[in-house]
């Protein structure tokens, strides 16, 4: 890990070839606040400190996780993600945190996100083609996440909780590009050992990644497995060219619409049976469920958490009639 004032916080997942290129580290706050040891901790100082109790966990749990990690720099995504961004970047800045924003342009306009990423990286005192340079370096991590996709859905040999993890992870390699490739290849390798998992249940899983830590472990059983990673595998940018060309393909910040098509893409190549759509209490994302049910031709599932905890009951008894739904589903097949 490089020295302490090195590190540059990032609420979402931005152009990391930049931070990188600059001799700086990007540590994605999302993952210090959920890895944390007591995350649930962290949005009560929030709360304590005056956020509303409507506002929403993530949001609160960024800004206790820079406090207790006293990052000093702090980009913000302003445009593209959480509307409420602006505000915890307001009042971090209040703490004396150095705050930058980033934003993704409305529309997917590639001109526009151009201007944009060349601002950013003035701010970090490079060039471009110096940060085209570093993500040559970052694609052959991400290309090796790809296969892990691969082994997922083509290959059956891995459980979708084993590979979200390290598609999450991939919006800053831990901040360290060169170990996070070591990890990669280690789990590949030992993947690649295992047998095929029997034929079974294949779901989705789209919508911000849950707040709730056992989630995937409580779906996977008996045969279910999520076979598609909707935004933890678009954090690995799973297309390729340029900078640019890259985070513009990059459907996260872009709207439900650009987001359904690519689901239902990988819906119809990855055979999937249904979908788990995960959303955050307070979140305006969840007024897309609308939209979701409408695109998608199979059946969604709607699941929504609040605070870090565990799967309750409610959501195991969903959860378990869901599945039994499919299963009768593909039977009358």
């Amino acid at each position: 890990m490089s020295e302490y004032g090195d590190i540059i916080g990032i609420t979402s997942t931005i152009p990391a070839e930049i931070i990188y290129a600059a001799g700086r580290v990007p540590l994605d706050i999302n993952n210090l606040f959920i890895t944390s040891r007591d995350p649930a901790a962290l949005v009560r100082r929030a709360k304590m400190e005056g956020f509303p109790d409507t506002t929403c966990s993530w949001i609160c749990g960024l800004y206790g996780a820079v406090l207790e990690r006293g990052i000093r720099t702090v980009v913000g995504v302003t445009g593209g993600d959480c509307a409420e961004t602006i505000a915890l970047m307001e009042v971090l800045s209040l703490r004396g945190t150095d705050v930058i924003p980033f934003s993704y342009p409305h529309g997917r306009d590639g001109v526009s996100l151009g201007m944009e990423i060349d601002r950013f990286a003035e701010r970090f005192g490079i060039g471009i083609e110096r940060a085209e340079k570093e993500k040559k370096r970052l694609d052959r991590v991400r290309r090796r996440i790809h296969h892990l996709d691969r082994l997922l859905w083509e290959k059956d040999r891995v459980l979708g909780g084993e590979v979200q993890l390290l598609q999450l992870g991939s919006s800053d390699f831990e901040g360290d590009p060169d170990a996070y490739l070591t990890k990669v290849e280690e789990l590949i390798a030992e993947i690649e050992s295992r047998k095929p998992l029997p034929a079974g249940l294949r779901l989705g899983f789209v919508g911000v990644p849950p707040i709730i830590s056992d989630l995937y472990e409580v779906i996977e059983r008996d045969g279910v497995r999520i076979v598609f990673n909707e935004v933890q595998r678009q954090f690995s940018l799973p297309y390729d060219g340029t900078i640019v060309e890259a985070y513009t393909r990059y459907t996260y910040p872009y709207g439900i619409f650009v987001r359904a098509e690519d689901i239902a893409r990988e819906v119809k190549r990855r055979r999937i049976d249904g979908i788990i759509h995960y959303v955050q209490a307070f979140c305006f994302r969840g007024i897309e469920d609308i939209a979701l049910r409408r695109e998608l031709g199979v059946p969604v599932l709607t699941l929504q958490a609040d605070l870090p905890s565990r799967v309750t009951e409610t959501m195991r008894l969903r959860i378990e009639a869901f599945v039994d739904l499919l299963h009768r589903r593909r039977e009358r097949r």
